[in-house]
């Protein structure tokens, strides 16, 4: 029989162990549990060395949310000291995808929300399920997002499409601007990304801060938006990506126009 690997993580002690011991019932269903981002990816990573990876993740989306909860222990009753805070779950979600592409992900919610469910896709979940779903409802889940399914409850769909639709409309209209971007421009934008100030991204560039001033204003104008933050915002959802700040190869001043 092959077992399906699966991880609770959740910061509600006894909600996260009675799922485990649900689950766990099956027997095709192997279950642990951890009560934060960290320490499921602690989890994560401790299976891969020892040769038996997780399948699938159920994340709480609230994860994190509840100040002084008390971590999960895993299934086997031998779990990890109290770990330090983590990210809430559908930015766990995207760090597992980054890291750990082959394990499904499914967000197990509090209420249906679309906005949230359609970030959650986004982030690489494969499924957004109600918390007091049934057993059978959330088997069947699992089981699909390991055939590559992806999950939602019927009334999230319509919610759920519109703000992708509108994500899409957005990135692509933030596409559209940054491509506007002379290189220089874009090369500032990238500093700007990466969080660098008027005289840093004047030292890395070779250029005067009097230059850079012209470029930063260039760049706010063609992104038509008012300040920094706002031109990192937008660059954020046409996916510039920041400048590297250690170990990149610096442009020399014979190359800059």
């Amino acid at each position: 029989m092959v077992r399906i690997r699966v991880l609770v993580v959740d910061d509600h002690r006894i909600f996260a162990e009675s799922l485990a011991a649900a689950l766990a019932a099956e027997p095709d269903v192997d279950v642990s549990a951890a009560g934060s981002g960290p320490a499921a990816l602690r989890c994560l990573e401790r299976a891969v060395a020892e040769g038996r990876r997780f399948d699938v993740l159920l994340v709480d989306a609230d994860l994190g949310a509840s100040a002084g909860s008390v971590p999960a222990q895993r299934a086997s009753g031998s779990g990890p000291p109290p770990p330090p805070p983590g990210a809430d779950g559908i930015a766990l979600v995207a760090g597992v995808r980054g890291s750990h592409p082959a394990v499904r992900t499914v967000v197990l919610a509090e209420r249906d929300d679309p906005r949230r469910a359609a970030v959650a896709l986004q982030a690489g979940a494969s499924g957004w399920v109600a918390k007091d779903c049934s057993l059978s409802r959330l088997l069947a889940v699992i089981r699909g997002v390991l055939r590559e399914e992806t999950h939602l409850p019927p009334a999230l769909l319509t919610g759920v499409l519109r703000e992708l639709t509108a994500a899409r409309k957005h990135r692509s209209d933030s596409e559209r601007l940054v491509e506007s971007l002379t290189p220089r421009e874009h090369e500032v934008l990238r500093c700007m990304v990466a969080g660098l100030g008027r005289k840093d991204v004047a030292a890395r560039l070779f250029l005067s801060p009097h230059t850079v001033r012209t470029h930063m204003q260039n760049v706010l104008g063609k992104l038509g938006v008012h300040s920094t933050l706002a031109a990192v915002a937008l660059a954020r959802r046409a996916g510039v990506r920041p400048a590297e700040l250690a170990g990149d190869v610096v442009e020399r001043s014979g190359q800059l126009a």
